[in-house]
Order: C-alpha cells, then structure tokens, then sequence
C-alpha cells in the first residue's frame, strides 16, 4: 500500500505541481511495474505509461502525456470536462478503473506487461464516430522499429489509397523526428525507450476500423488515422477477387447505442519479454464458442508457393485431382493433417464459389482424404466469400471440408472489420477453420473464435518467388518475433528445402528458394506461432530426405508454454516451447555468426539436434545423444551445456527425448 501511495503521490506531481485540483485516475499493474494514468486536470484527456521504483524523485514515463479523444455526432468526447465519476476493480492477471464521463466512460487496465485504455459508449441512440484521436507521445530521438503501408504516395496521390494494403512489409529502424510524414503505418510497431522498448498495439478490434500510425509534425507524438467507412465498393482487381473502395462517407464508424471499443495499449519489456506478451490475447473478448473440441490444429501440405511442382510422377501436375491426391498421400505418411487447394480450383474470373473447374472434384478429394485421416481446407477470395458466406460454409461442410483459407481483403475499415468477425462466427456454426490470408495482423480474434487459427499480415516467405537478393529477409526473420509475433499467430508459410546464402539466392517462381539455411526453415516451426503451419515445399521435394521430413512433421503446431530464452529484435531468438511431454529449444539467427549454449536437463533420455553445418554452408547436422537418465551421477547433474553454433541466416532445433533412444548416438 505505502509503495502505491508513493507511485500515486509522484504521478500527480509528475502532471502537475497543485496535487489538491488534480483530476486522474492511475491503475497499477498487479507486481507494480508500470501503471496507466488518465489525466483530466485542464478539461482534456490525456494518458500515459509510467513507473516508480522510489529511486527518483519523479516516475519515468514510457509513454508520456498523451491526448484521446472521440469526435461523434454526439458530441466531443475527451474534451470539456468537469468531471469524472472513478470505479476500480482487481483481477487475477490485471488491476482496472472506469472512469464515467456521462455519455461516454474510458476503462484502463494494467498487466505486468503493459497497459491499456478504451473507450465505452453510455447513449441509446444511434450515432456516428467522425473521427478518433489516439496519441503514443515519446521524445523526437527516440529510435523506433516501424512497418510502413506498402504503397509510396507522390503529391498527386489520393492519401486515401494508404487504406488498401495487404499490411505486408519490412521494418525501418529510425528515429521518430525521421519518419515519413507522408506514409501510413501498421501496428504493432515498437519504440526504444531507456533499454526497454513500447510496443504499439491494439486488441478486440470488433466492428470499428483498424488503427494506423502517422507523424505528420515530425516530432516524437505518433498519432493515429483511420480508415473512413466505404460507401460505393465495386468487386475488381486481382482475378476480380477483392472490393475496391470508389467512394467513402465523412466518418470512420457507423454505431448504434452502448458499446464498447477497440483497445489502445503498449506491451512494455525488454526484447524477450515483448517475444512473450500475451497482452493483446488477454485484452480480448472472451470464446463465444461453446465446444471447441472440433478445433484442430496442425500442418498443412500446400501447393501454391511451389507452383504444383511435383517431380517424377506418371501424370501432368497441376490443378487436378491426380495432383491433390499425391499431395493426400504423402500428408498421410507423414502424418500431416490438412492439404489446401489453393486458388484455382473455382473458375477464374467468376468470383463464384460454387463453380468448380471440370479437371476437380471436391467430393471425390475429400472423401479420399477422409480414408486417409487428412482434412482439405479451401481457398478462397474475399468477394467471393462475402457473396454468401452461410451457404458456402454450409455446403462445403456438408461435404467434409474442414475450412477455408481466405485471401485478399486487403482492407481494415469497418465494413471489412465485420466481415471478418461475420466469417468466423458463421464458420463456426459449421465447425469450419479459416486461415485469414491478405489481412490485417489478429487483434485478438483468435481468442473470442478460436476457429480463426491463423493470419497473414507478415511479410512471408511467398515474397521470395519474386524479390531480388537486395532484399534482407533474414533480418526480417529474426525481427518478427518481437513486433509482429506479439499480436499472434501469423502465416508465414516456411518450409523451403532449396536453401541458399543471401548472396547466393536467387529468385525463382515455380522452384522456389529461401535466404539461410535448411536449419534457419526448421527453426520457424518452433520459434514462430503458427496454429497452421504451411510445409510450403513439394512433397516430392521433402522425400528426397524422409527423416528430416519426419521430424518436421512430429513438431507441434500449439504449445502449452512458450518462453523466450535470449534474443534481440533484428538479431536472433533462442526459445524453449512445451507441449504435453514435449520439449523443443529452437535458435533462429539473423546475418552474423554466433553461438549459443542451451541448458538440458539430465533427467531424460537424451537429444536430438538440427543444426547448421560447420563450413557455413546451407545444408544441416542432424546429430542424437543419447543421455543415461538413470544414471546416478548425472541425476547429480542437473543440467548439461550444449553449445550450438548458429551460422548466418542460420538456426536449430532440439527435441529432447522423453523415452529411451534407439542405440545409434553420434
């Protein structure tokens, strides 16, 4: 209690010199780390993220005063006011306070890994949000990680355009006094700030527009824009597949009585903590779903990244059923649980579902796959989905699909906010997964329908069908997990087996490669989150090394803990992930040579290790050690070091071995 009161007492001091007229409200997280502030002092809403350790006299501001405020056709809210009516609340993993301004409330939360705020609506009426200021306030030098739209506007430009993006892009690492005025940005982004860095994100995303970043003053004030509600969309673009805004309407959101709003926070930690944040999950609604059982995760045998590539086969590939039914095959040997037919199924141009090429047959595949316990999930556009999704989902289910990959929505305003949240609730009803594909980053979706298994929203692999080598993906590699990863799964399809340095890479449509190593590829299925985790090469491909295949193929897809061991954004991650018995350490590397040392526990059977080979090439160590776990004198050892040496570009997997090892250690 006396540290509470001393971070209080500090906080209203740290806002202003008379504590006796201050109006705030502050909620601690439960351990006392940081703490959100709502300030209304001079009449106007401000927040902001502190700590006070009672070291110094005045607690540090991780995020400093910072203004919020809503412009509806109600009225001003964050401006004006009188005064504030405060209710607080304690939770197991979070402390919380209401604060009543009348027609509208604002509720912070504080975690012991960040903090946030969001506003609630208290009228009955219909209404409309014109507008939405919120504010992330640092200092113009501090250094920031930033994901720019990937669209460039010029002076003729339409700044409106920056909304239809598919969120995919590298990160710039500048200052905030540097950044480009006039390019949008997509969270999460992450800001550097006193050997900790603020990550920027937003969670319970539900019929409202997404949040981008702008800084149009050139200072340290990044503030945010939204996207304005579509009035004319026309069906257009690739194979006709996407809606193509024409027209908009002078607001962003169209809303109807008490309703609450789409989170604002920051995670706070060093780079392992943000790897680890569980803040945008936890912010979010609760499962509206009330058996889950029918949920499954796993991998996927994918077709689309190597071009129908199959190698040595009595029959022309390609998109037919003799194709898929090679690709059902080899799943079932492996023990893959999905294959997807990817786009080309339906006809082309039609943007109609129900209309299937003459050289498929949808129920013959399932059926087919049924026989052999492997599930077809399908492919589909955004325009065509959205034309019907409850009899699509209903007939395709009755069919045996599993679900759908959707693609190409390309957009987060409302209209496409919905249609997201429509999707995964009618998808449900028909136990059916989807795979967001073309899509905003998750904003907690996949806690309130736990159907909506994966999201785009990453800069993946499919990039290298066509980049050049001046592109860096391997930097990009090793920066996701700290930015990107924080707001949840991400579909970022690894699983090349043609593997080369960077300098060496070349790119290549329909035989595709990455950039690092075969190790670098292995290591995404344990250090990424990916609930469906694409195996993006040929089959015929991953035959050619069965054993490597085998084991890529007993990795989980979901883990019952996941922690980040060591790390730096740009640079490396080492992890160790838990499921049921198993266990994996797993190193993914950036473009400098580096070794580390994992800590074992003796008390199991032994290893077995994908390593990077010793001469920096792009090929792999496969060694297993065996360990004898009732031995005496290394139960009195409790761990045992393993050094691995990571090349460029490089990685590793461990899998640590419950039950005894076949008598072939290396």
């Amino acid at each position: 209690m006396k540290r509470l009161l001393l971070i209080l007492i500090a906080t209203l001091l740290c806002f202003n010199a008379n504590a006796k007229k201050y109006r705030a409200a502050a909620v601690t997280s439960p351990d006392q780390s940081y703490y959100i502030m709502l300030d209304w002092n001079d009449g106007t809403l401000r927040w902001c993220a502190a700590s006070y350790d009672g070291s110094e006299e005045e607690p540090f501001n991780w995020v400093n005063p910072s203004r919020l405020k809503m412009e509806t056709s109600a009225g001003t809210w964050g401006e004006n006011i009188s005064k504030g009516r405060v209710k607080r609340s304690s939770h197991e993993i979070y402390n919380a306070a209401v604060v009543n301004f009348g027609d509208y409330s604002v509720e912070l939360r504080a975690y012991n890994d960040g903090v946030a705020y969001r506003f609630i609506s208290n009228i009955e009426s219909d209404y409309t949000i014109i507008d939405e200021l919120a504010e992330f306030a640092f200092n113009s030098s501090d250094m920031a990680w930033l994901p720019y739209v990937n669209y460039k506007p010029d002076a003729t430009s339409d700044y409106a355009t920056q909304y239809y993006t598919s969120f995919e892009n590298i990160y710039d690492y500048v200052a905030l006094k540097d950044i480009d005025w006039r390019r949008l940005m997509f969270t999460p982004a992450v800001v550097e700030r006193n050997e900790l860095n603020i990550c920027i994100v937003e969670s319970n995303l539900e019929d409202y527009p997404g949040m981008f970043l702008s800084n149009r003053d050139g200072d340290g004030v990044i503030d945010t824009e939204f996207a304005t509600a579509p009035d004319v969309v026309e069906q257009g673009d690739y194979n006709m597949l996407q809606g193509v805004v024409k027209s908009r309407r002078p607001y962003i959101a169209e809303c109807s009585g008490k309703r609450t709003f789409p989170w604002r926070g920051v995670v706070i930690g060093t780079d392992s903590e943000l790897s680890d944040s569980r803040l945008v999950w936890n912010l979010a609604d609760e499962c509206r779903i009330e058996d889950t059982s029918w949920i499954k995760p796993g991998k996927v045998a994918w077709e689309w990244w190597n071009d129908w590539g199959l190698e040595g086969v009595e029959f022309e590939a390609g998109i037919n059923n003799q194709t898929y039914k090679y690709y059902i095959d080899f799943a079932s040997r492996y023990g893959i649980e999905y294959v997807i037919l990817d786009e080309g199924w339906s006809v082309k141009g039609e943007a109609d579902l129900m209309r299937v090429i003459p050289e498929i047959d949808i129920k013959e595949l399932v059926d087919y796959a049924t026989e052999r316990n492997v599930g077809i999930i399908l492919w589909a556009g955004y325009w065509a989905m959205q034309r019907d999704i409850e009899g699509i989902c209903k007939h395709y289910s009755n069919m045996g699909v599993k679900g759908f990959k959707v693609d190409f929505m390309d957009r987060d305003d409302q209209e496409m906010v919905r249609f997201v949240y429509d999707l995964a609730e009618i998808a449900a009803k028909y136990h059916l997964l989807i795979d967001y594909h073309g899509i905003y980053k998750p904003t907690g979706l996949q806690r309130t329908y736990p159907n909506a298994i994966n999201f785009e929203g990453v800069h993946g692999l499919e990039t290298m069908k066509w980049l050049g080598k001046e592109h860096d993906q391997i930097t990009y590699d090793v920066t996701i997990p700290f930015i990107r990863g924080v707001a949840g799964p991400m579909d970022y399809t690894p699983g090349a087996m043609r593997n080369a340095p960077r300098e060496e890479y070349e790119p290549n449509y329909s035989r595709p490669m990455s950039q690092g190593t075969r190790s670098h590829q292995l290591a995404m299925y344990v250090v990424y989150d990916q609930p469906l985790a694409m195996l993006c090469d040929s089959p015929t491909e991953y035959e050619k090394e069965p054993e490597f295949t085998e084991f890529l193929a007993e990795i989980p897809t979901t883990w019952d803990k996941r922690t980040t061991l060591e790390g730096e954004i740009g640079e490396y991650i080492v992890v160790q992930n838990i499921s049921g018995n198993d266990i994996y350490y797993a190193g993914l590397n950036g473009n400098t040579e580096r070794e580390v040392t994992i800590l074992i526990h003796n008390q199991c059977h032994g290893i077995e290790i994908y390593s990077d080979q010793s001469d920096s090439s792009t090929g792999y160590r496969h060694d297993i050690i065996e360990f004898d776990a009732n031995n005496e004198a290394s139960n009195n050892t409790p761990v045992r070091n393993v050094n691995i040496r990571m090349a460029p570009g490089g990685g590793f997997v461990i899998k640590v071995h419950a039950k005894p090892l076949n008598n072939n250690t290396l």
